[in-house]
């Protein structure tokens, strides 16, 4: 197993919720605007090590994800701004360069201090 990133889960912000029905999460560094903040996960920003690919595994806390689809700002906006979109649609194509595509599932519960994994089986 090669991980390939990983970050905690600092802060939620008292929306998140808000985007659960649309099936999406938002990540953001902690140096997020406090309006955006609200709606995120905030996270450590830390440097993405190799190309994430669809088939990889997404982990958030205890639960496992499997990449469907990776957007191409995808690793430069997790290095740069701890910023992207999970989307747990199964969309096998991206239609936007700062998402990751999920599985289509339900979305765990996630907690701050949880942490978030990027890896390759």
């Amino acid at each position: 197993m090669k991980t390939k990133y990983k970050t905690q889960v600092n802060n939620i912000g008292p929306s998140v919720v808000d985007f659960l029905g649309e099936k999406m999460l938002i990540l953001f560094g902690e140096n997020a605007p406090a309006e955006l903040a609200e709606y995120c996960l905030l996270i450590t920003i830390n440097d993405v090590e190799s190309t994430i690919d669809s088939g990889d595994t997404l982990q958030i806390g205890e639960r496992e994800y499997k990449i469907t689809a990776v957007g191409d700002a995808v690793k430069k906006n997790l290095t740069s701004l701890g910023h992207i979109t999970l989307k747990f649609d199964g969309s096998q194509t991206p239609e936007l360069p700062g998402t990751l595509y999920l599985e289509d599932t339900d979305i765990g519960e996630v907690e701050a201090g949880d942490l978030i994994r990027i890896f390759a089986k």
